[in-house]
């Protein structure tokens, strides 16, 4: 495999004959053995991708190139080369954990010795040994998921495709998955990670791209992504929803970038934080409006994205909804 493991060329999705652009132009590069992150919220394209890449959906125009081939033209190449975990585990529940990973592998028509020491040994992996006879149905979210996962690699793939793996997930079993992802990619597996969670594409992505309405609006780094912004978030908290209004006036000219109100709360991304916080301060005093609360912190991926997209990652965002934030508009 090259130094690429997956790219895209002006990848469009249309649906309902075009009225709904799932994904409007893409283009994505994503090296070998790292992990590539596809941030956004819901409705932003990110499954759409998984989809064509992993074949299960055409494209409606451009190309899309996974391992070396065409996923329209050689998808038959293109499927035993990859593995996809979606958000929902697909394990059969009336089968033990061992026998799933054994139908996958006779499914895939892989040799029977193989199937069955590879399938231990990825039970072994996951930590699911003590389980590998018990019905699936009995599992707990996070093994589901675990085996979910395992069944993916049956065919020990190069590319794996994990779209939102760690939804619903318990702040544990999120760890777990973490730390399993993170083994995978230092033993050579390449992952294209699509993720809703913030600090899950922190820890995890090498590189992000971040889709909002199946375009993308941003590249890079996390620290690329938050350079972006100013070096200190200052968050004010007021006794009110009108006070919080009042002050965004007072402060505008203090950040390059417009404040985002969210109900008593306040915020503003700053370069000189402990300058400008005394300066805000005074001002806020000479009005009459004292906060209940201050806090400075560095920015989040999650202020990066407010600032592109004026709404969280995690806020619903279907297909033609308006963005969800009152003061703060789309900056690209």
């Amino acid at each position: 495999m090259s130094d690429v493991a997956v790219e895209t060329h002006d990848i469009v999705r249309t649906f309902r004959d075009g009225e709904v652009r799932a994904l409007d132009g893409v283009s994505l590069s994503v090296p070998a053995g790292r992990v590539f992150g596809l941030l956004g919220p819901n409705g932003s394209g990110k499954t759409t991708m998984v989809r064509i890449l992993s074949t299960i959906l055409r494209p409606t125009s451009g190309r899309a190139i996974v391992a070396g081939y065409d996923v329209v033209k050689q998808p038959e190449k293109v499927r035993p080369r990859i593995g996809l975990a979606g958000q929902y585990a697909t394990v059969d529940e009336n089968l033990t954990g061992f026998e799933n990973l054994r139908m996958v592998g006779m499914l895939n028509h892989l040799n029977k010795p193989y199937v069955v020491a590879k399938s231990r040994q990825l039970l072994e992996d996951f930590d699911l040994t003590d389980a590998a006879n018990r019905i699936t149905k009995t599992y707990s979210g996070g093994m589901r998921r675990r085996l979910d996962l395992a069944a993916a690699l049956v065919g020990a793939p190069p590319i794996l495709f994990l779209d939102e793996p760690t939804t619903g997930l318990d702040p544990q079993s999120r760890q777990e998955l973490w730390t399993i992802i993170e083994r995978l990619v230092e033993g050579g597996t390449t992952v294209l990670l699509t993720t809703q969670y913030l600090e899950e594409a922190d820890r995890l992505a090498h590189h992000l791209v971040v889709l909002d309405r199946g375009r993308i609006i941003a590249e890079g780094t996390s620290a690329q992504l938050k350079a972006q912004m100013g070096a200190t978030v200052l968050e004010f908290g007021f006794a009110t929803t009108d006070a919080a209004a009042s002050a965004v006036p007072l402060l505008a000219d203090l950040s390059a970038t417009p404040a985002n109100v969210e109900g008593h709360n306040l915020e503003i991304t700053v370069d000189d934080g402990p300058a400008i916080t005394a300066d805000a301060l005074r001002r806020l005093d000479e009005a009459g409006l004292r906060p209940t609360g201050l806090t400075l912190r560095e920015p989040s991926l999650d202020d990066v994205f407010l600032a592109l997209t004026g709404h969280r990652a995690e806020d619903e965002a279907l297909d033609g909804a308006a963005p969800v934030a009152a003061t703060r508009r789309r900056s690209r």
